[in-house]
């Protein structure tokens, strides 16, 4: 028996083109355009540093920001105006993109900060941004019940805690957690004690998935550094200014893993043998967490961003029992030998290979990292050889993300910018944001933008997310900022590409499908796109999978491996649609 929920079936007649094959219902709608690249067999990188340079066309890609036009008006809180100098103020918050009332229209989730009063950490309200089509938003956090003010916030991630088809919101800040369950009403119950998430660190990125093959959500949740008001040092600036300490002022909080008990509550398995090492966790320092099947071997691992200490690498053998291989793969450090202070990440096949690649956001006067997967679990630091190196040390990064923003079949890379102390040697607090433009999987050029376009405008750049919030199939991106107002940049690049867009929906395991894996053959050779809980830095984006068709090539079908080994193939895929995939045996009625 298929389950899908009844208000998504209506929505499905509503606004899409339903076909039943063998069983199955293939939702076929209007998308964003995308494009690929034919590559030589023979084709290969030099290993020699590139300079990532301007791009040589101005608005070869083209970027627009569009935030007046929605009505959107949210800037995130950090307490600044209390002069207290905390490390706390320098962390800023994430966005979610989420549909969480299943009307097809992409909302907003935007964690609200909070307030330093008398010594004392107090929350701010976020925001819940209904999204009314049209480019109108409208902020129903109260109607929806989200707006509560308990919680110095920072984090929002989506996950479908009980599989009930409606998406759960999880709130990660300062001394606790909030989990927003989805009461399919368009209203939500706040629920982490009743759920046993007892966490009481300052916690950050966090990332949903079924990590022990129980076909229930688990959490990965990062803890920072432990800062409190009673353990608050003074620390000055190069020029002898009060200024806010290092990282490495304070001692690291270790990170927590729940397991979903399938009853509405989390049991805390941290310390439990054969999970994850808790001698490393009192050194992690997390800040961003991402959950993927790094290794292609069927289950979920996590890869955590560490600020100033080494990156973990957990992976899985299939059960929820992990081994830490972090600098064995040759991804917990960069290529000096050097810990990084990272903060976002992301997972994407960079090069075409069928090999998914790391990519982590890093502090200034370090190179972002860019680790390229050469298979068997071993990983090479490629910043050097793509050229990333050679942006130079003055960024500071946060939310990231690849995304195929030219439809030429190759992923590109946003990145979002900011420091975080006051008084840094540059000068610079607000800094531009990035997009390295993706030249063949050899190289990534840095693309330059007009005058007062927002990436030729510095900004407290932070959390990062990537959705199509208008419906026409071309994403927008989220910029979320530190004590500045959020910001949608649409992407409005007009070429004769085309895309795919796809949603998949688990049966056997749990319906985000996490750790899925989906491969698209063309006539230009095969595209890998992967389901992933986490990423970006402290943000998620929306959940469907995008690839790139450029003008000329041919689609021949769909493969999509899910969460547990099961494969099924897609053999007719229509360009510029949406295809809505429910687990199950192959689609083509040839099995897998």
């Amino acid at each position: 028996m298929l389950l899908i929920h009844n208000s998504i079936l209506q929505r499905f007649f509503q606004l899409t083109t339903i076909v039943l094959v063998s069983g199955y219902i293939v939702c076929l709608t209007g998308c964003k355009r995308q494009t690929t690249v034919e590559r030589g067999a023979g084709d290969q990188e030099p290993n020699v540093p590139q300079l990532i340079e301007p791009s040589a066309v101005v608005g070869e890609i083209l970027l627009r920001e569009i935030t007046a036009q929605t009505g959107v008006d949210f800037t995130y809180r950090n307490g600044g105006e209390a002069q207290e100098n905390t490390i706390l103020e320098t962390l800023g918050n994430g966005v979610a993109i989420v549909d969480f009332d299943l009307d097809g229209n992409l909302d907003l989730f935007l964690p609200g900060g909070g307030r330093l009063e008398n010594k004392q950490v107090a929350g701010h309200p976020a925001a819940l941004l209904r999204n009314l089509g049209a480019w109108q938003f409208r902020n129903v956090s109260s109607l929806a019940k989200t707006d509560h003010d308990s919680l110095y916030t920072h984090g929002c991630h989506v996950g479908d805690l009980d599989n009930d088809g409606f998406p759960d919101l999880l709130l990660t800040g300062y001394g606790s957690l909030l989990l927003y369950h989805n009461q399919g009403d368009g209203t939500f119950l706040e629920i982490h004690e009743q759920a046993g998430l007892d966490n009481k660190s300052w916690s950050t990125g966090a990332g949903w998935g079924d990590l022990n093959g129980d076909g229930l959500l688990d959490l990965y949740i990062c803890n920072y550094v432990d800062w409190s008001f009673d353990k608050h040092p003074v620390c000055m600036s190069e020029d002898g200014r009060p200024d806010i300490c290092s990282p490495r002022q304070f001692n690291a909080l270790a990170d927590v893993l729940y397991f979903n008990n399938g009853d509405g509550t989390f049991r805390n398995v941290s310390n439990e043998p054969g999970m994850v090492d808790p001698e490393k966790l009192e050194f992690s320092k997390g800040l961003g967490v991402l959950l993927g099947d790094v290794d292609l071997d069927g289950d979920l691992d996590i890869y955590v961003a560490n600020d100033t200490t080494p990156n973990f690498l957990y992976l899985n053998d299939g059960q929820g029992n992990f081994d830490e291989v972090g600098l064995v793969s040759s991804v917990a450090l960069d290529s000096n030998g050097g810990a990084n202070g990272s903060m976002g990440l992301d997972l994407g096949d960079f090069n075409g290979d069928q090999l998914p690649d790391l990519w982590v956001s890093n502090y200034e006067h370090e190179s972002f990292g860019l680790y390229e997967n050469q298979g068997r679990g071993m990983f090479l630091h490629a910043s050097d050889k793509t050229g990333v190196t050679k942006l130079g040390g003055m960024f500071v990064g946060f939310g990231t993300a690849f995304w195929d923003l030219d439809r030429d079949g190759d992923e590109d890379l946003l990145v979002s910018n900011g420091h975080v102390i006051k008084y840094p040697v540059s000068g610079r607090m607000r800094q531009l944001p990035l997009l390295l433009v993706n030249d063949r999987g050899r190289r990534f050029n840095r693309q330059q933008f007009p005058a007062e376009q927002y990436f030729s405008t510095a900004h407290a750049g932070r959390g990062l997310a990537i959705g199509d919030l208008g419906g026409d199939g071309r994403a927008e991106i989220v910029f979320a900022n530190n004590q500045e107002r959020c910001a949608i940049v649409a992407n409005e690049t007009s070429n004769e590409n085309h895309s795919v867009r796809v949603r998949l929906i688990g049966r056997v395991l749990s319906r985000d499908a996490v750790g899925a894996i989906a491969t698209l053959h063309t006539s230009a050779g095969d595209q890998l796109r992967m389901v992933k809980g986490g990423g970006s830095y402290m943000s998620q984006s929306e959940s469907r999978l995008y690839w790139g068709v450029p003008k000329g090539v041919q689609v021949s079908g769909l493969t999509i491996r899910w969460p547990g080994g099961h494969k099924q193939t897609l053999r007719d895929i229509s360009l510029d649609d949406t295809v809505i995939i429910l687990e199950g045996e192959d689609m083509s009625g040839a099995g897998t």
